[in-house]
């Protein structure tokens, strides 16, 4: 171990004049790419992520722990999909690949996240501490124990294309891409949207979650956060943090509105909308995905800066688990890349 662990809750500012120039954009993705063993290889290829791991499970205590049992697990008590597992794994992940990048010296020209990585990228930003953010995560999951079952349908469309399927009570979850959008909505009012899309010639597929998250469906339930997150201090970002529920930096104001952090489960997410504007503003730009898989930076690749070569993208994780070699090699020619793009 080469540093301690005060040191991996603070956000680094040291050589931002010459890291800025590089215009890394670093993207961290959340509910719905989960899958079993995600990082697992890495975790035992490279100690400094699986140092960066283990820290923020065991602010978790014993439930920490049982959580990186399954996660480590071939076969884990509860599944990946559940979101006792699923959103803290998700959330650790995306923190240690984005804190490893960081105590590297690399100093994102902005920092995007989707959904509960948009939490990770605030600890990043140095918006919160590590402790206050896995407090907020846990107070979460408790007001969401007791949600209606619900679902999401990730959609092949524009949103425009998908609004009458509010007809039907359920809401547009995210927008990911120019023709990629997921509803969410209680299980039988998505399995009726589900239909009539199928009948519109639409495709669509559900994704893996057994929450409606970004749905008004949980809006009242979420809502309950508001006493806890009131104990928490909230600073402005330290590194730019671009919010996907505004789809702009966030403001001072906004950093500090608790009704807006305890609403964010239920808000929906504009990854897309949120990705162009960053793009459009920091010029030529490599897009890095800090968490498990390749979505980001898939849906990255349609923007029209990618598209014609002016901006690149890389992912720190392969698409699917991989060995400790695969996720190793993965990670060591993202670095490459992202060295070179100086």
């Amino acid at each position: 171990m080469t540093e301690t662990t005060d040191r991996l809750d603070e956000p680094r500012k040291d050589g931002a004049s010459a890291r800025t120039s590089r215009r890394i954009v670093v993207v961290l993705p959340g509910q719905g790419v989960q899958k079993a063993r995600m990082g697992v290889g890495l975790h035992a290829a490279l100690p400094e992520f699986a140092e960066r791991v283990d820290h923020v499970l065991a602010h978790w205590g014993r439930a920490g722990a049982e959580i990186r049992a399954d996660w480590l697990a071939e076969t884990p008590v509860i599944d990946i999909d559940d979101i006792r597992r699923s959103q803290p794994l998700l959330f650790a992940i995306d923190w240690a690949l984005g804190r490893f990048l960081l105590d590297r010296g690399i100093v994102p020209a902005a920092l995007v996240g989707h959904s509960v990585g948009e939490l990770a990228a605030s600890v990043l930003a140095g918006v919160l501490d590590l402790e206050d953010a896995t407090a907020i995560m846990t107070d979460r999951l408790v007001q969401l124990a007791d949600a209606p079952p619900g679902a999401m349908l990730a959609v092949a469309a524009k949103p425009d294309d998908v609004r009458f399927c509010a007809e039907f009570g359920v809401d547009i979850g995210a927008v990911n891409a120019p023709r990629q959008v997921v509803l969410a909505g209680a299980i039988p009012d998505i399995d009726r949207a589900a239909t009539r899309l199928a009948e519109a010639g639409i495709s669509a597929r559900f994704a893996r979650s057994s929450v409606a998250f970004h749905s008004e469906q949980i809006g009242e339930h979420v809502m309950r956060s508001v006493p806890a997150l009131e104990r928490i201090v909230f600073r402005d970002p330290a590194l730019p943090l671009w919010s996907a529920y505004t789809g702009a930096p966030l403001t001072s104001a906004q950093v500090r509105d608790v009704r807006f952090w305890a609403r964010q489960p239920a808000l929906p997410v504009l990854f897309w909308p949120t990705l162009e504007r960053v793009l459009d503003t920091a010029g030529p730009a490599l897009v890095v995905e800090a968490g498990p898989g390749r979505s980001l930076t898939t849906a990255a690749r349609r923007h029209r800066r990618v598209a014609a070569g002016e901006s690149s993208t890389v992912a720190l994780l392969p698409h699917a688990a991989g060995s400790p070699e695969q996720d190793r090699r993965a990670f060591d020619d993202a670095l490459d890349l992202i060295s070179a793009a100086a």
